[in-house]
């Protein structure tokens, strides 16, 4: 049991550094077309005031919020997309530790394969939730942007999981 939640734990913070790692290239993204914002107010969402223009997670807040009939407030925006951005890439590296403990193994491509289903699952559940459009309603460049984001976030997950993990299987 102890280790099951070690894996977990060593997951979620691998998550964390694969989501801080996907954003850095988002971030380079985003200076690269012109973008002038400076890292820490572009990581926490600053200009974010409302939800109709906020970015997917914020979205998603919103739309599980409405489900259970909570009313969130327009200036909770910036907030919420923020904690759903980082636990999402946090939950899926703990799915990492699952998956790893299940496989007997550390493997660092476990951290692609996280990451390509997470990003397919949010193909298929974001436009349920009415935050994406179907994934057919997406040109390949807007799509490649966003897999390869996950290719990094799943790469640097994965790394780090190993880095953190192997002397678990040992």
């Amino acid at each position: 049991m102890w280790r099951a939640i070690q894996l977990i734990l060593l997951g979620a913070v691998s998550g964390a550094v694969g989501t801080l790692f996907m954003d850095l290239l988002w971030y380079w993204r985003f200076r690269t077309g012109g973008g002038s914002q400076s890292f820490i107010p572009w990581e926490t969402s600053e200009g974010v005031v409302g939800y109709e223009d906020a970015p997917a997670p914020a979205r998603t807040a919103k739309a599980i919020a409405a489900f259970m009939k909570v009313d969130l407030k327009p200036s909770s925006a910036r907030f919420a997309n923020n904690v759903v951005h980082w636990m999402t890439g946090i939950s899926w590296g703990g799915a990492l530790g699952v998956i790893a403990l299940l496989l007997d193994t550390p493997n660092p491509a476990l951290g692609l394969l996280t990451a390509v289903i997470a990003w397919a699952t949010s193909y298929a559940v974001l436009p349920a939730l009415g935050v994406y459009k179907p994934i057919s309603q997406y040109d390949r460049a807007v799509l490649w942007q966003d897999f390869s984001a996950h290719l990094v976030y799943g790469v640097t997950l994965g790394l780090a999981f190993w880095a953190m993990a192997t002397g678990l299987f040992t």
